[in-house]
């Protein structure tokens, strides 16, 4: 990691921001010679005063610079800089775009990225949606972008996983630190399985509340459409999907129960005009003539389809199964189901939400359910 050190120089100038940098870069391309050039040099580029290049020439966070490539070897991190074969390559488009990133994993410049965001306090419909989502996104080799926090963030790592496929956490601190604490091991095994966790952030940053505005433009930057599942009036996802906008890049919204207030946000960005989705299908059809890829799946073995082009039941216990074979495509009250069932409301209730979160049964308003159609 020797060739970033002259990267690590520049960006740790106080006063050389993101903006700054790619200015710089545009005009001589490489750290080195922008490190060497003359103050009268330095300050014909906008925003340079005579201080700041005199902060530029000095190189003093040389022993610093060192410092952080040695700590990042010590945790099996590697530094990239935006001219790196490895650099997400929408990233290299932002107005500010990190000039370096530290990667814990592997990241892979064909991937096609699509970001799923969403509260961090998910309901379970929340949550069982951005699994079954993730996992039928990854399974067509979308790669799932997300934050890595509580909730939402963590089902769309856990179901890109679950379907064999990649999967990237943009972190708002550095990557000594994990959080929240609760995902180490999640932080770990993206790594492990072929993703990646990434940060702009030098390796002890802590996770400072400005630091996460800024992960999200690089998780929307790099990512060819943004989902958004379950955002409150003032979810920080709301910015995300402000800045995928602003990128030039689509954003897709889930609905939720209109009286939940973890959808307000949500609603409110399908009646701005973000495409309403349903299943993994709706994003892929709607990015399908930008993405240069095949719209089939890994293998079929992997959705275990059966000839009627069903996926194959999970094991069903005997109270599932009783409940299976009364439900059909249509929605049914769960008071019809009762009629059926020596069950209670509330063990009724349980079951049926126990089954929802397997991803096999729907729950549609006024207490309605149905089986999922890719089972039915």
């Amino acid at each position: 990691m020797d060739h970033i050190l002259p990267w690590l120089l520049l960006k740790n100038v106080q006063g050389v921001g993101n903006h700054l940098f790619k200015r710089l870069i545009d005009r001589w391309k490489t750290p080195e010679i922008i490190l060497n050039q003359p103050v009268d040099a330095l300050m014909s580029v906008q925003g340079i005063s005579r201080r700041l290049a005199d902060e530029i020439q000095k190189k003093s966070s040389f022993q610093y610079a060192q410092q952080e490539i040695a700590r990042a070897r010590q945790h099996s991190v590697h530094i990239l800089c935006m001219h790196d074969d490895h650099y997400p390559p929408l990233l290299k488009h932002l107005p500010d775009p990190p000039p370096v990133l530290y990667v814990y994993g592997r990241l892979n410049p064909s991937d096609t990225c699509v970001a799923i965001v969403g509260s961090r306090n998910a309901t379970p419909y929340g949550a069982s949606v951005t699994r079954k989502l993730a996992k039928e996104l990854a399974m067509h080799h979308i790669t799932i972008v997300s934050g890595m926090a509580r909730g939402i963030d963590t089902a769309a790592h856990e179901g890109a996983l679950a379907g064999q496929g990649r999967t990237i956490a943009v972190m708002g601190c550095g990557l000594e630190i994990v959080y929240p604490g609760e995902n180490k091991p999640l932080f770990h095994w993206i790594a492990k399985e072929n993703g990646a966790v990434i940060s702009e952030f030098p390796m002890q940053s802590g996770p400072e509340a400005y630091h996460f505005p800024l992960r999200n433009r690089i998780i929307s930057g790099m990512s060819m459409g943004t989902i958004v599942v379950e955002a409150g009036a003032k979810s920080g996802s709301l910015i995300t999907a402000r800045l995928a906008l602003e990128q030039d890049r689509q954003v897709f919204a889930v609905p939720g129960h209109i009286h939940s207030r973890f959808s307000n946000g949500t609603h409110r960005l399908i009646k701005q005009g973000a495409k309403l989705i349903e299943n993994a299908q709706d994003v892929l059809e709607d990015l399908g003539p930008f993405l240069n890829y095949h719209l089939q799946p890994q293998a079929d073995s992997l959705l275990q389809k059966d000839q009627t082009n069903k996926i194959s039941l999970p094991p069903l216990d005997s109270f599932e199964q009783s409940i299976w074979d009364k439900l059909t495509l249509e929605p049914i009250h769960i008071d019809e189901l009762l009629l059926f069932l020596d069950k209670t409301t509330a063990e009724l209730s349980a079951q049926l939400l126990h089954m929802e979160l397997k991803g096999i049964v729907k729950q549609h308003p006024g207490k309605r359910f149905s089986k999922d159609e890719n089972y039915g």
